[in-house]
């Protein structure tokens, strides 16, 4: 018994990965097993109250740390927005369900947070968002108070919260072997949800985004959503992307590039999103290249092809994650 589930659970990751190799992520299944109330969320929930939400500080203290609005555009090595470029306005709203934050408590002690997006997968239990948000958490480190809060607002957990599983975070190996500026391009990553307090699956409460690999770096309309740290409400804002080929030797590779204005600390994760029938597709995350970018006005991604493919894959078919060589 214990083989032919192992089996079943392996033809339902390969048979993603097709799905995928076409650029799209599988639609909800019919099939999962009913999940049950989960402990960790009731105790995660307990301690998540609203004024330690409202408190917590952002993961990614780099992004969003320079005005970015008189940067002479010498060499494209300078991050931001480029000399009369129309910086599209975000604004603040209370969300949309397939988008949301990660909570978490630092080595330190202190409360950070992060922003993600629910992707469509056979288990209706994965997030995505960016790798240096959550490289800290895979393998065998401690969560400490890890969990995702879809639709977050105005101290509010719509949904509830959901606890990250053990060794359910799914970074690239490459991301940790490179660091995260030399392996820019790979700064992406999943994590494996479990039941929220009343013991709903992720997907099943909040639905999910199509997950589009190998698209090419220009769309147009472009959604993108994210969490400033301390708000507390999310922003959205219409753009487009473009191709950045980077010369800056620290942060190497091409990246989608979108311009949008106020997208600081905590927004990295915060997905790229295009329409699609149905809903959405996620195209990128706020990430890649300087770590999502140094201003508030202009936001990168990490391009999501074969390496994106693979981690989705990993995920999936719940495979030992990647982690830290030394």
């Amino acid at each position: 018994m214990v083989r032919r589930t192992r089996l079943i659970r392996h033809a339902a990751a390969f048979a993603a990965a097709l799905l995928l190799s076409a650029g799209l992520a599988p639609a909800a299944s019919a099939d999962v097993p009913p999940a049950g109330p989960s402990p960790v969320a009731v105790q995660l929930n307990a301690y998540w109250t609203p004024a330690r939400m409202a408190g917590a500080l952002p993961g990614d203290t780099g992004k969003g740390s320079e005005t970015g609005l008189t940067t002479p555009a010498a060499s494209p090595t300078v991050d931001g927005p480029r000399p009369g470029e129309y910086i599209p306005p975000s604004k603040s709203f209370d969300g949309i369900p397939q988008a949301g934050t990660f909570f978490w408590t630092d080595a330190t002690g202190t409360r950070r947070t992060c922003s993600g997006s629910v992707v469509r997968s056979p288990g209706h239990d994965l997030v995505l968002s960016a790798g240096h948000c959550l490289k800290g958490y895979s393998g065998t480190s401690p969560k400490r108070n890890l969990g995702f809060v879809p639709q977050y607002h105005d101290g509010l957990k719509p949904f509830g919260i959901f606890p990250i599983r053990n060794n359910g975070v799914y970074v690239p190996q490459q991301y940790y072997d490179r660091g995260e500026h030399a392996g820019a391009e790979y700064d992406f990553a999943f994590a494996v949800t479990e039941p929220n307090q009343d013991g709903t699956r992720l997907q099943d409460a909040v639905g999910g985004v199509r997950l589009l690999t190998g698209t090419g770096y220009y769309h147009a309309p472009v959604r993108m959503i994210g969490y400033p740290g301390r708000a507390q409400k999310p922003l959205e804002c219409w753009s487009w992307t473009t191709k950045w080929a980077s010369d800056d030797p620290a942060d190497p590779g091409t990246f989608p590039r979108i311009a949008c204005d106020a997208f600081v600390g905590g927004t990295s994760g915060g997905p790229m999103l295009v329409p699609w029938p149905g809903g959405w597709a996620v195209i990128g995350v706020i990430g890649g290249y300087h770590t999502g970018g140094n201003t508030p006005q202009v936001s990168y991604s990490s391009y999501f092809g074969a390496a994106t493919q693979a981690l989705y894959r990993a995920a999936i078919a719940g495979d030992p994650p990647a982690g830290p060589t030394s």
